[in-house]
């Protein structure tokens, strides 16, 4: 059953989500890294638009909910199913006590402050065994005007990644790199991200063009190297 409540006023900053939500390509490769770790009740810490909770509906889990503190973005999400719910905050808003199985931050972790402390609320929503699934951009030498305007405050390394999780309860399972093909474009001549924001054809060639490629050399690389980092906890059972 869907459900909306009532939180203190926020707005994201960015414009970006229907732009992004162009890159289906991208979209589908992460999915695949990530989908063995959604089960049985989830969270999904910051669903925008709702457009990732649309792209993994038809996973295997019991109930999905769709934490987001923007009321307007919370308004136009599209629920898929009646396992469905929306609601408006953030995690610490969540009744007291709440657990889920897998808890999710995509491209979410990087807009919040103190990193350190998110993570350790999520890592207390966990159940024993239950996933802890962050992906967010990486390498702080690829932050550009686009990562301000949209309200990024950090771009993450595997290192940084590993030294804000909680220092126990939960163990690293998988850390690697996304999309190298995408990296050496951004580092070489700053193709997508050199304005406050990409334009529709860039990330079209970005998704139609790059995508493809990265998916094949990304494990010959041993998924060492790519602008997004994808990291992977388990909750100690």
């Amino acid at each position: 059953m869907s459900s909306t409540h009532a939180h203190a006023a926020f707005e994201y900053v960015g414009a970006e989500l229907p732009l992004f939500a162009l890159a289906i390509n991208w979209k589908a490769y992460w999915r695949r890294q990530i989908a063995p770790y959604i089960k049985g009740d989830v969270l999904e810490v910051g669903a925008g638009l709702g457009v990732n909770t649309t792209l993994l509906s038809d996973l295997e889990y019991r109930s999905w909910t769709c934490l987001e503190p923007d009321a307007s973005l919370l308004s136009k999400i599209q629920l898929p199913s009646a396992r469905h719910s929306a609601v408006a905050g953030a995690i610490g808003d969540l009744t007291a006590g709440r657990k889920f199985d897998s808890i999710l931050y995509i491209d979410v972790l990087e807009h919040i402050e103190d990193d350190a402390a998110e993570l350790l609320r999520a890592r207390d929503r966990l159940r024993p065994g239950g996933w802890m699934v962050v992906l967010s951009p990486a390498h702080p030498f690829l932050y550009t005007p686009f990562d301000e305007a949209i309200g990024h405050y950090r771009r993450y390394t595997r290192q940084s990644l590993r030294q804000v999780a909680p220092p126990a309860g939960i163990t690293e399972q998988r850390m690697v790199y996304l999309d190298s093909a995408g990296l050496l474009a951004s580092a070489g001549n700053r193709l997508l991200l050199s304005s406050s924001m990409p334009t529709r054809n860039q990330i079209l060639f970005w998704d139609r063009v790059l995508v493809p490629v990265s998916r094949i050399l990304d494990p010959m690389l041993g998924w060492n190297a790519g602008k997004t980092v994808v990291a992977i906890w388990e909750r100690a059972e």
